[in-house]
This record gives C-alpha cells, structure tokens and sequence, in this order.
C-alpha cells in the first residue's frame, strides 16, 4: 500500500507530502492508529487531510496509507433501522465492541455480512438489463420491499439468476458484459457520498408532503421532491418540529441527519422512534426509518460527512421509486465544520468568516431533492419489451408499495429535504440563513416570542412562505376540495389584518375600531388558537389529515362570512362570538374528523 508521510498536524486537519498518488477527496488512514480521513486539497505533492477522528498523540513524521477510494455508503439490505454515525459505521456494533464512547481508529462494516436475507427475484435468464434495472426484491422490514437494483455502470446479458436466501455478499446473479467478459452481482454495492446518484429526469413536484402540522400542510406546504428551511433562535422548537414531521409525514422513507446538535436531543429520537408506531402500517417508526448521529460531542470533520452519508442512503431508496423524506438538524453546524477547515487551511474568508464557497456547498446539497424518473425501464424493454413490461407490472401489484410507473419509462420517486438552520440569536440575517433561501422554496421561520407564548409550532405565519401552492393546486382541487387554497388565502388576509388592527389597537383602543374590525380579530383570533396552535401531547391533535384541516378551515370561514352577515344586519360582535358554532371550533381540533 502506497504511503505518505505527516509534515503537520493542526486539530481535525493534517498536512502531508509524498502524496503524488492521491486524487482529491480519497480516503485515506493516517498514523499509527489508521485514523480515517478524507483528502480535501491538494498541491503538489502535499494534500490537506481532514480526519474523521480524535488526532491527539498523532505527530510529523508518522505514515498516512493511501487506499485509493472515495468516501462510500455501502447500499443494500439492512439500511432501514440502523443508526450509523457520521461516516456510516454503526453505533450498536461499536458500543458492543468498544462502550458507550467511540474509540480512535475502530472499524465496523455498515451492514451485517453474516445475515441472511430471502431474495425473490423479478429478472430472468437472458434478459437484457442497465443501470437501475430490478434484479428482485427483498423484504426489508414489515413495510419496506428492499428493490435490488443493477449497479449505475452495468449493462449486459443475465446469464444466472436465482431465489434463496443469500448475504449483501453472496452473488445473486452472473451477467455477460458487452464485451464477452462475466460479472458476478451482489445484493450490496457501494456509492462515492459526494457524488449524486444518476436519474433519468427530474420532473416537477406536485403531490404535497402531507406532514399532519396545520401550519405546514395547509399555509406553508411542501411537496414530494420539494425542500423547506427551519431557521429559529434557540428554543423556538426547530429540533421538535423536525421530529414531529419525521414521525407523521406521509413518506415511505425517513432519513434523520443529527448534525452537530446535542447528544440528549438526539438521545430523544432513539428513544422515541422504537416506540411510535407508524400509522400507515402499525409497526415501529423505525422500521422505515434511517439514523445518521453526529452529535456536537463528535468529530467536527464529520459533521460534513454526515449530512452527504444521509443524502446519499436516501436517493438510494428514491431509486426504487419510494418517496424519501431527509431531515437535516442543523445545517448551521455543517457550516460551523466548514467554516473552522477553511480557517484551517488558511483560505480566504467569505462573510462572517464563512469560506466563500458557502452557497455552492449549500446548493449542492439541497439541490439533490427532487421527484424524479429513475433509471431502469427502458434499457430493460430494448431486447424483449413485452416480457420486461408484463413482469414489471406484476412486480409492481405484488409489492405492498406498488411502483408508479413514469409515461416516459422508469419509476418515480420523490426526495425531500427539510433543514434547520440555527443562526447566532435568531437573526435571519446570517450568511447560513441567506444562502439556504436562495436555494429552497419553502420557509417556516420560527419566532422565540411565540414559543415564549407557548405557541406550537412557533412558526411566523406573518414572515414565512411558500412557493409551492400553484403546485399542489391541482392534487388539492382533486383529492381536498376545490375550494381549498381560496380559503387558505382568505385565511392568510385575515391574519395579516389583524396585524394591521393590532398596530391601531395599540394607539387608539380596541373599543375605537369598527364592529367589522373587531370581528376580523376574533375570528384571527380563532385561526392562532384553534387552528395553527397543536398539542403535540393530544393523540387526536398531533395529527391533522388534509380533510380534517379543510374541515376545521371551511367551519372558521364560514362562521366569519355568517358573523359578518349579522352584523350587517346589526347584531354586536359580542352576540356572535357568544353563538354556539364558536364552542365547536374551539373543540374541532380534539375531535376525529368524520365529526367535525
């Protein structure tokens, strides 16, 4: 094995020469310990480490061993139910190895080598098959068909293919290459983290994430391939919405990332997710969920790692057609690693002392959401187009998540990305904050002041926005109501008159605005407190399905065009405010949607 040779060791960050063989961003294992650690720069000879590990004790002089590969994920069954750290190593199997404490330089394989899984395959002999192809499906867990797939730079000839139980490593089929040449496939293959899995094409987004969160699903949503920011001050509740979405939202997929936050708030998600039970299915969230733990105890290089090891698992799962959801909390710690390496490598500061490619980093990566068509179908059908389609299709029946098929060939499947950003004392005004909104479309702004109210979520109705209704406006009018996204932007004009009212309140009174004005804040009143404001603690009001929002809407409006009504015809706002529909929106909330 090529090796170089420590010249300087600065933290997380090591320069070494003799490095003539390494190509940006190979991993590499430094010291005697054999530290991981991940080229970052180059010049000449000499490449700029960032070590994944503790580097105290490590000094010049000392090897740096070449391996010659990239950062990867190793993807097959397994995936679902582990919780890995920020370079996908398992936690379990470290504690079991070493405690509750990492140890420098331990090693663990991502997946279980010695577990057997039950393959069915889908493909046959003498089949034509490319990249993203379905070779067979294995049952994950209870609600997760694992869909094999053929790697990204195969194409060739099945020559063998059978069922049976067989290990990530045991070879599942034999294909003839164009040139003659065999290759052996396996269920396991491995993907560069940095590197964005392949599509066919990237399509609009349409169908909203359903999250159960009124203020999210109903005023500020996001769709299937879509991506949103949480930034807030601390204690605004940026962790807890994220949690609250991960456990309700309707996705087939979810891929927690915790970056750089605190140990006992992730200690709050591996305690929690065993014991919730997903509502589409009945079993354990986990069993369709995914953990990556980076906590703020852990290395800071890693921090970077952890946010592309998260992405990378959840397009791979995308590629199997399931719609993915990834939350990120948060990505100000992300920037927080970027930010100390580049000061580390000397590199001139952007704002604030960001490294100037700050908004690129952070593009990059929101930029992998999307609803797209994956690879698959129509390398499949060249040689034999009938066979192919008719045993996709009785594929797609037979699974419990059926694949949707695109008009245009492939599967589709939808990656979202939900990030929370933690900027210094709320001010949104942060390079962090201002590089995220040039790239999302969706901003739930989180306001300390309505926390401090005991107002949850404590979302800005008034600041935050989104650039999705006109695209969700067709999926609403087909499965909601048609009416649905007109009362939401009267709602919306309610609530934004209110804080013109407010303002003139404070000057003049209450008692000197009109009868029609004060009905507009009794009924924005009603909005704050009986529609926005959820219990996270009430098993009926943690959870909001679309129907049971337009119903809570439609019965809040409808009581505001009756009110305004009588008192046109000279009834007080007391009078109305005392009607008895009043009581009922107080308690629709509460109640199951079939009641309201």
């Amino acid at each position: 094995m090529k090796q170089g040779r420590i010249i300087k060791v600065s933290g997380p960050l090591i320069l070494a020469d003799k490095m003539e063989d390494a190509r940006m961003y190979d991993i590499v294992r430094v010291g005697a310990p054999r530290l991981i650690g991940e080229i970052i720069e180059l010049k000449g000879d000499r490449a700029s480490i960032q070590v994944y590990e503790e580097t105290a004790g490590i000094g010049p002089e000392e090897p740096v061993f070449l391996t010659g590969e990239p950062l990867c994920v190793e993807l097959a069954p397994g995936l679902i139910g582990s919780i890995y750290d920020g370079i996908q190593r398992p936690l379990d199997v470290i504690m079991e190895r070493a405690g509750e404490y990492i140890v420098r330089g331990v090693e663990a394989e991502a997946l279980d080598r010695r577990k057997k899984w039950e393959f069915r395959a889908t493909a046959k002999k003498g089949d034509s098959v490319s990249p993203g192809v379905v070779l067979g499906e294995v049952r994950e867990t209870p609600s997760v068909v694992h869909r094999i797939l053929v790697p990204w730079d195969t194409s060739g000839v099945i020559e063998e293919i059978k069922d049976g139980e067989f290990t990530v490593s045991q070879v599942i089929a034999k294909l003839k290459l164009p040139g003659g040449k065999a290759k052996d496939l396996t269920m396991m293959q491995k993907w560069p983290v940095r590197k964005p899995r392949p599509y066919k094409n990237k399509m609009p987004s349409q169908a909203p994430l359903v999250t159960g969160q009124r203020i999210v699903d109903t005023f500020f949503p996001v769709t299937k391939g879509g991506v949103a920011c949480i930034p807030g001050p601390f204690g605004a509740g940026k962790t807890v919405m994220l949690h609250e979405i991960a456990k309700w939202a309707d996705a087939d997929i979810i891929v927690y990332i915790g970056c750089g936050e605190r140990g006992n708030e992730m200690t709050d998600v591996l305690m929690e997710f065993p014991k919730l039970k997903d509502p589409r299915t009945g079993e354990s969230l986990m069993k369709r969920s995914i953990l990556i733990a980076n906590t703020s105890n852990m290395p800071v290089a890693a921090r970077e790692a952890s946010v592309y090891t998260g992405i990378t698992l959840a397009e791979y799962y995308r590629d199997m057609g399931y719609d993915v959801a990834v939350m990120a909390d948060s990505t100000s710690r992300w920037a927080e690693a970027l930010r100390e390496m580049s000061g580390r490598l000397e590199e001139m500061p952007g704002e604030e002392g960001y490294p100037a490619y700050l908004g690129m980093r952070i593009a990059q990566f929101y930029e992998r959401a999307g609803r797209v068509v994956t690879l698959g179908n129509l390398e499949c059908q060249r040689v034999n187009v009938s066979t192919c389609q008719k045993r996709d299709q009785e594929t797609d029946q037979s699974s419990d998540h059926p694949v949707i098929q695109s008009s245009n060939g492939g599967r589709e499947g939808s990656l979202s990305v939900i990030g929370a950003v933690s900027p210094p004392g709320g001010d949104f005004s942060d390079p962090v904050v201002q590089s995220t909104l040039r790239v999302v479309k969706v901003f739930w702004g989180l306001e300390d002041k309505l926390a401090y109210k005991r107002h949850f979520p404590a979302i800005n109705w008034l600041s935050s926005y989104s650039l999705y209704l006109d695209n969700i406006r067709d999926y609403m009018g087909k499965n909601i109501a048609g009416d649905f996204l007109q009362l939401r932007g009267e709602a919306m004009g309610i609530l934004q008159k209110e804080d013109e009212l407010l303002e003139i309140a404070r000057l003049v009174g209450v008692e000197a605005l009109s009868v029609a004005d004060r009905l507009t804040l009794e009924v924005a009143r009603s909005l704050r407190e009986d529609f926005l404001h959820q219990n996270a603690f009430d098993p009926v009001d943690v959870h909001s399905s679309l129907k049971k929002q337009y119903r809570m809407l439609k019965l809040i409006m409808e009581f505001y065009r009756d009110s305004s009504e009588k008192i046109k015809g000279g009834a007080t706002v007391e009078e109305v405010v005392a009607s008895p529909v009043r009581e009922k929106m107080r308690k629709a909330k509460f109640m199951p949607e079939q009641e309201i």
